[in-house]
């Protein structure tokens, strides 16, 4: 659960961009937008599998270095 709270003499506005780049940090936005349709379970395997994929390159990029 995220809160925020108001700081010194802040306003709304300014409270409204904090609370959403925490929501963008968390990943909340990218939960919110896979989950407001439905995924067969073989497109969110494969989806998985693509992600593991790039974080592997990633990793190994990085220790080639």
């Amino acid at each position: 659960m995220l809160k925020i709270r108001a700081r010194g003499n802040e306003s709304v506005q300014q409270m409204l961009k904090r609370f959403k780049k925490l929501c963008e940090k968390e990943g909340l936005t990218k939960e919110i937008k896979r989950n407001s349709y439905y995924e067969k379970p073989s497109e969110r395997r494969r989806r998985q599998e693509r992600k593991a994929e790039r974080q592997a390159l990633r990793k190994q990029r990085q220790s080639s270095r």
